[in-house]
């Protein structure tokens, strides 16, 4: 679950880490008079849960409260990479002297929890990493030890800080570490910390993304969740605890397992077809969880072929033969359909798909091929 910014930010205050002063407007009277709250001088920036709000103009500079509604009524309503802006954020402006990037995140391959830095801030991570990577510093924190002060200290001296920053940063840096621990955090990170005209460190901007699977006991965070930026079909899916990403291919997958899945779409992949979704319904999956996934997959109207691979082990082929059958007396479609149910219930499962005019195979190479071949029109339907 990814935070907005002024959400964000403002959890890194409770963990004293300095922000601007700024409140959230969801029309241009209310930036306006946030704005003169301010003293005049103020950035306006759009809350979108999306990267590059700045080079599409969603952060723009005022130099009075008037300006600051104008503003605000350019970027309200105006689409981000296919969200539309609902809601600002008017922050005091500040007098940036330098920016830096300070961040946490999961390292997968250390097994730990890893602080990043560096003195190229305000632009994304990943380009300095392209461009500079000897620019990033990376600390690896020791999971029983946690963060300790010293570590700041040398992150700061890497970061080639003023002395007299050297207390503030470890504060901000310690404050950090507990947001994100504190938060079951998959990412925290301030770009840009700044350094102020008058010799202040300042967190202008933040972000952060909350593991959702922490989320049952992090209930303050997850009522900060804004269903409203997410994709209705993955917020459907989670209602019937389905595991569902959206893609851009023409196939849809249906499959009950994360690891059978991705081998699903690589060798639909493989035979010349692109995956559609992911999307695995899990162990135990009931026809009702089936219809849910089925119906989801078919409002994509880029799917051309649906792809279903079951292995029965917990997951009854007849349960999932029964919600496919459901789903298409529902949702009534002439997009052809590829069966490949193994396991538990097996033969049943395939009775009850003999009249829902369903392709079936035998192996995953097989199902790819004619998943594939559906989508181009070169297969026609029928129990095979």
């Amino acid at each position: 679950m990814n935070l907005h910014e002024y959400q964000s930010k403002r959890l890194f205050a409770q963990h004293g880490i300095p922000i601007p002063r700024g409140e959230v407007a969801t029309t241009p009277t209310e930036a306006r008079e946030i704005a003169r709250q301010l003293g005049g001088k103020a950035v306006v920036k759009a809350q979108v849960l999306v990267g590059g709000r700045g080079k599409a103009g969603g952060i723009k500079l005022a130099a009075t409260p008037d300006e600051a509604e104008e503003r605000a009524r350019a970027i309200l309503g105006m689409k981000i990479k296919g969200l539309t802006v609902s809601k600002v954020l008017v922050d005091e402006a500040a007098d940036i002297a330098k920016e830096l990037y300070l961040g946490l995140v999961v390292d997968r391959a250390q097994r730990r929890v890893v602080m990043m830095g560096s003195s190229e801030g305000g632009v994304d991570i990943e380009e300095v990493a392209a461009r500079s990577p000897e620019k990033i510093i990376k600390v690896p924190i020791h999971p029983f030890v946690g963060f300790r002060s010293y570590q700041a200290l040398e992150l700061a001296l890497s970061l080639g800080l003023p002395r007299e920053l050297f207390n503030s940063f470890t504060r901000i840096a310690m404050g950090l570490y507990e947001a994100f621990m504190g938060s079951d955090a998959s990412l925290a990170e301030i770009n840009p910390l700044v350094i102020t005209g008058d010799g202040r460190l300042l967190a202008l901007d933040g972000k952060m993304s909350v593991d959702d699977n922490a989320l049952f006991r992090q209930t303050t965070l997850a009522e900060m969740r804004d269903v409203s930026e997410e994709d209705p079909y993955e917020l459907e899916a989670r209602r019937f605890g389905l595991s569902y990403v959206k893609l851009d291919g023409e196939i849809g997958c249906m499959v009950n397992g994360a690891g059978l899945a991705m081998a699903t779409m690589d060798l639909t992949k493989l035979y010349g077809g692109s995956p559609a979704n992911f999307l695995d319904i899990g162990g135990g999956a009931t026809a009702e969880r089936v219809a849910a996934a089925l119906r989801i997959i078919l409002s994509d109207k880029n799917v051309k072929a649906v792809l279903f691979n079951i292995f029965g082990g917990i997951t009854r082929c007849d349960e999932v033969a029964r919600g496919i059958v459901a789903a298409l007396a529902e949702v009534p479609t002439n997009v052809p359909m590829v069966a490949r149910l193994v396991g538990t219930n097996e033969e049943e499962g395939r009775a009850i798909l003999a009249s829902a005019n369903m392709i079936t195979a035998r192996t995953l190479p097989e199902a790819a091929q004619k998943a594939v071949q559906a989508a181009k029109g070169q297969l026609g339907g029928g129990l095979s």
